[in-house]
């Protein structure tokens, strides 16, 4: 299974919340013309249809994955699915707002390791594959997934 650049594992940190109050509070002192909104990564993934199809597809993938599916055991799978096509919609630039738990809470009592989040990362990459999602719009949302593990992994 190939992992494009180890990307998932080199990038630097982003937090659940998405942006820090003082970046939040930078960005309403901008002139509106500098904000804005680039969805090109969105697009590429073909717009929420595409988000949907990935997401759907990673599902799949992660349950036949002997590595990872026992996360699913005590799932609410459907639950779950709707939260990340929330959330990817929004991290790839997309119209929509993701309204879940932050990554902390969501993962709290899991235990997983850093092995997990790896596993969860190529799922994701062979589901994005199977959908022909291109590799630069592939590697912008492991940029701002990978930092989301140091909230998901608790067991070292």
């Amino acid at each position: 299974m190939k992992f494009h650049s180890l990307a998932f594992l080199t990038i630097a940190a982003v937090s659940a919340a998405l942006a820090s109050p003082a970046m939040a509070q930078g960005m309403q002192a901008m002139p509106q013309a500098a904000m804005t909104h680039d969805d090109s990564v969105y697009q590429a993934f073909g717009a929420q249809p595409g988000v949907d199809k990935v997401i759907d597809d990673f599902i799949a993938v992660w349950k036949a994955d002997p590595r990872i599916s026992h996360a699913l055991d005590h799932a609410n799978v459907p639950h779950l699915a709707a939260m990340l096509k929330l959330q990817i919609g929004q991290l790839t630039g997309g119209p929509v707002k993701y309204t879940g738990e932050d990554m902390k809470t969501a993962h709290r009592g899991m235990g997983l390791r850093d092995a997990d989040f790896n596993a969860l990362a190529e799922d994701l990459q062979v589901a994005m594959d199977k959908n022909h999602v291109p590799f630069r719009a592939q590697n912008k949302l492991l940029a701002k997934l990978a930092p989301m593990e140091r909230d998901i992994v608790t067991h070292r």
